[in-house]
């Protein structure tokens, strides 16, 4: 795929797949306008439970009701279908429309020009809004903003054996400030750094690992955040920045919006209710 294809694709959303053309509420449309201005970006995250909620399973729509049936443990089912429920509600109550009238459709994927597996973005109200959803053992994320892209990656803190990941996730500097830590908590927190701002890098991207190998993309684990760093694909180079989220909890979460000339504001975090 060219760089001018790339392009092209990135600019495709599908808006009518499931809802139709559908007027904008005032509301909506205010709201829409106002991020673009100022440039934040909101982010929410709440609990995931291991039992479905039914109110949250009667708020997706078909497809997704059919996709959490698939799931064989109802803990995996129960995390899918809140994330899901939870998605519709932050978006409807900062657009001030009904979370039942909020759908997720998804971007053509720039890598392969599929409508399966392209990044997520908001289909219903149109009013031109990216968002990513992740999600990581007890935890869901979403986060929003006004424009095309944007990536959210959360994972539970846990220890990991750097040294055993290190030719497949880290790249070389990277890899020589993790072992520069002493062994614990401070090395393990700043590998999950490393690893959920790469993750939201990828995920605002669109591409995944098809765009970019992980150890191919140093994201400067030692300066903190914001920072801006560069991803390159097949002759398009990108640059990003990135936010490190505290979500009070035993988790690490990273936030990549594009430095693209439009404006850069702040992270509006939302705790759970």
């Amino acid at each position: 795929m060219t760089s001018q294809t790339l392009t092209a694709v990135r600019g495709r959303i599908d808006h009518t797949a499931t809802t139709g053309v559908l007027p904008v509420p005032a509301t909506a449309a205010r709201e829409a306008a106002r991020l673009r201005a100022t440039g934040e970006a909101h982010v929410w995250w709440w609990p995931l439970d291991d039992r479905v909620d039914q109110a949250d399973f009667d708020l997706l729509d078909e497809v997704e009701q059919v996709r959490a049936r698939r799931y064989r443990a109802e803990k995996d089912a129960a995390a899918f279908i809140r994330t899901r429920a939870a998605a519709r509600r932050a978006i409807g109550g900062l657009l001030g429309v009904d979370a039942r009238t909020v759908a997720l459709g998804r971007r053509v994927c720039p890598g392969c020009g599929d409508l399966e597996h392209g990044p997520p973005a908001v289909a219903s109200p149109a009013v031109g809004l990216a968002v990513s959803l992740t999600r990581t053992s007890g935890c869901g994320v979403l986060a929003l903003h006004a424009g095309d892209w944007i990536g959210v990656d959360v994972e539970a803190l846990r220890p990991v054996e750097s040294g055993s990941l290190a030719s497949v996730v880290l790249a070389p500097a990277e890899h020589a400030y993790i072992l520069s830590l002493p062994a614990g908590p401070e090395r393990t927190a700043a590998f999950h750094r490393v690893w959920t701002r790469k993750e939201a890098v990828l995920k605002g991207v669109g591409l995944g690992l098809l765009g970019i190998d992980l150890n191919a993309l140093d994201v400067t684990p030692g300066t903190p955040g914001p920072v801006e760093v560069e991803h390159g694909y097949q002759g398009e180079v990108s640059r990003w920045q990135i936010d490190d989220l505290d979500l009070d909890g035993n988790w690490s979460a990273s936030l990549a919006r594009p430095v693209d000339g439009s404006p850069l504001g702040p992270v509006h975090r939302h705790r759970p209710s």
